[in-house]
């Protein structure tokens, strides 16, 4: 889709005032309203694209076992759903959550709705980090990124898959439980790891922005920004203590966020709520992104509002997901109690209705 010029899509006719809007939220302007990605289903789809059989055995869409699957699933991905406020058309590549891993060695084990890697460090002094551009999974990123590009022009945008960096990655490949005894056993080690893998993430993110970067140079990753764009996280952090979190994550996000552009942080589950001030000691991180987990209260409720306030008052934004069941109350709620920063606010989410999803935008409206 490089160098193309495009006004509009068949997906988001109005592509460029979404932009414009964006744009000028990560520069830390004020667009109104809280940055809202909603999506609600059309009465009638976009165009008609003749249905395929899901492949047998078929359990998840990160599968790499049918390609023309999976450039099917792209072709379709957004043919039913209209895209309101901020929300941007989009398919990504994915493999799995990290694919950095499946890039470095690890295997993918397909489950039902996800894929699960196997680990591929038994030993550490036989741990071996290189590029190598004959790797099925990196081989696999790439051709049906060009694939997904063939079917989405001058339709929707392209996004990235979901690398993931750091400690998550060196988990997949060494495994949890060996891991949290290398952070105290052969800490150097964890450090030379962590090195090798931020290198080759960044050759990674690199030639996929080239592949996937739309006309005006933005990308995607959940949500549209005017440049490179990465979403980071370390869910491996619920395990360990916030001073092992600031000596081997914290300055890997450090280098990333300075790397990058832009960057929102994936912030999972109440067990690392303990990282919050180290999240919020790094600089050039615009976004933090609550996801809850299972078993508690959703990212909206009143719960997690002192972190958020405590977020806004260190300058960053809060990127939430309203859930499937999307609603004007909750837009008031949230609105009513954060006020002026509620304008710092991405919200997600879907609305059963068009009509209503108008309704939460103008609700929405300071």
């Amino acid at each position: 889709m490089k160098g193309a010029t495009m006004a509009t899509l068949l997906y988001r006719e109005d592509i460029d005032e979404v932009r414009a809007r964006l744009r000028t939220w990560w520069d830390g302007g004020d667009i109104g309203r809280p940055v809202l990605c909603l999506t609600a289903p059309r009465e009638k789809p976009v165009e008609r694209i003749a249905p395929v059989a899901k492949p047998k055995g078929w359990v998840t869409d990160y599968s790499t076992s049918d390609f023309d699957y999976r450039v099917y699933i792209a072709a379709r991905a957004h043919v039913d759903k209209e895209h309101l406020g901020e929300s941007v058309p989009a398919v990504a590549p994915h493999t799995g959550p990290g694919s950095v891993a499946l890039y470095l060695g690890s295997r993918g084990v397909e489950l039902p709705g996800t894929t699960w890697f196997e680990p591929c460090i038994e030993r550490p002094e036989a741990a071996r980090f290189e590029y190598r551009r004959d790797n099925f999974y990196w081989d696999f990123t790439l051709r049906l990124l060009e694939a997904q590009a063939r079917v989405a022009r001058g339709k929707f945008l392209l996004e990235y898959p979901d690398l993931i960096e750091g400690l998550d990655i060196l988990a997949s490949m060494r495994g949890t439980e060996p891991l949290l005894f290398d952070l105290v056993e052969r800490p150097e080690w964890v450090r030379d790891c962590m090195r090798r893998i931020t290198d080759l993430y960044f050759r990674y993110h690199d030639m996929i922005y080239d592949r996937l970067r739309d006309e005006v140079g933005g990308s995607v990753y959940w949500v549209w920004a005017p440049g490179r764009l990465a979403k980071l996280q370390c869910d491996f952090s619920a395990m360990i203590s916030a001073a092992q979190f600031r000596e081997f994550m914290l300055p890997v996000l450090e280098e990333m966020t300075e790397r990058l552009s832009y960057t929102l942080y994936h912030w999972d589950g109440p067990g690392a709520i303990q990282h919050h001030d180290a999240l919020l000691s790094l600089p050039r991180l615009q976004v933090i992104q609550w996801t809850p987990g299972a078993g508690v209260e959703p990212a909206w409720d009143r719960r997690w509002w002192p972190l958020f306030h405590k977020t806004f008052e260190a300058g960053k934004g809060i990127f939430i997901h309203l859930g499937g069941r999307c609603s004007v109350e909750r837009i008031r709620t949230l609105k009513r109690e954060f006020k002026r920063n509620f304008r710092r606010f991405m919200l997600v989410g879907a609305a059963s209705t068009p009509a209503l999803a108008r309704e939460i935008l103008r609700e929405s409206e300071l």
